[in-house]
């Protein structure tokens, strides 16, 4: 990787999270953030194997609903069981958009996938510089799986998280799907919670962990399908879906 114009000197969320995983694409400075959160919170790599169980899970329920258009916001390091994998596996003239901030992720993705995905560098707080790239290669006025998975709780304000995802909302057609997962402090204690939270808080982007309530406040405008916000083993589990002692994130799929 050249890391020329690559900011070495803070922790990365995508790139801890990619350590968390096992990957190899993070830094000295990323694995040592990473670590401090582990000592914390140990089961943080089970929960993002469990994150990425949960997406596996909620996009063959969007095939299944006949989804065959796909922004995801956020995307992240690309890793195995992305949504190119499982969507194009079964939709191969599918399209989809990846969105990052990062452009590191998105020379990585960009890499990976070719051009059967589009890779769009933008920062998803901007709705309307997402969407007016979406409409370049996606047709909005069809159904859309909209994809926020363990992204939303790096939008810190409360009302800012709202009004983004209510802008997402208004610009999908009926029909559409949102899939969203999220960090919550419903089991960590306060000395732990203030402990993670303050790991990232010294990384390029801030966490604002949330309640089952307050996450299933981001799905306002949509119709949440069974079971609704819950944890994330307990989303439609099937019989690889392994439970964690306690509840760090969660997981919904929701109908415009």
């Amino acid at each position: 990787m050249d890391t020329s114009n690559i900011d070495t000197s803070k922790p990365n969320p995508a790139r801890m999270y990619d350590y968390f995983l096992g990957g190899k694409d993070n830094f000295a400075v990323d694995r040592e953030a990473a670590e401090q959160v582990l000592e914390l919170v140990p089961q943080i790599p089970y929960l993002a194997r469990a994150n990425r169980a949960f997406l596996r899970r909620a996009l063959r329920f969007l095939i299944s609903e006949g989804i065959d258009q796909y922004i995801d916001l956020g995307t992240g390091i690309p890793t195995q069981g992305n949504v190119n994998e499982i969507v194009l596996d079964a939709i191969p003239d599918a399209g989809i958009m990846y969105v990052d901030i990062d452009p590191v992720v998105c020379a990585h993705a960009r890499a990976l996938t070719g051009d059967r995905v589009q890779v769009h560098q933008a920062d998803l707080r901007d709705p309307d510089a997402v969407l007016a790239a979406a409409r370049q290669t996606l047709d909005l006025d069809r159904p859309v799986g909209l994809i926020a998975v363990a992204v939303m709780h790096f939008v810190t304000d409360d009302q800012e998280a709202g009004a983004i995802m209510a802008a997402y909302r208004a610009a999908l057609a009926p029909g559409s799907f949102l899939v969203l997962t999220h960090g919550t402090d419903e089991s960590l204690d306060r000395d732990t919670k203030e402990g993670s939270v303050g790991v990232y808080e010294k990384s390029t982007s801030p966490v604002h962990l949330r309640s089952t309530a307050e996450v299933a406040r981001l799905f306002e405008g949509f119709t949440l399908v069974e079971p609704g916000v819950v944890d994330l083993a307990a989303w439609r589990p099937d019989a690889e879906t392994h439970q964690l002692d306690g509840v760090y994130g969660l997981g919904g799929v929701g109908r415009r």
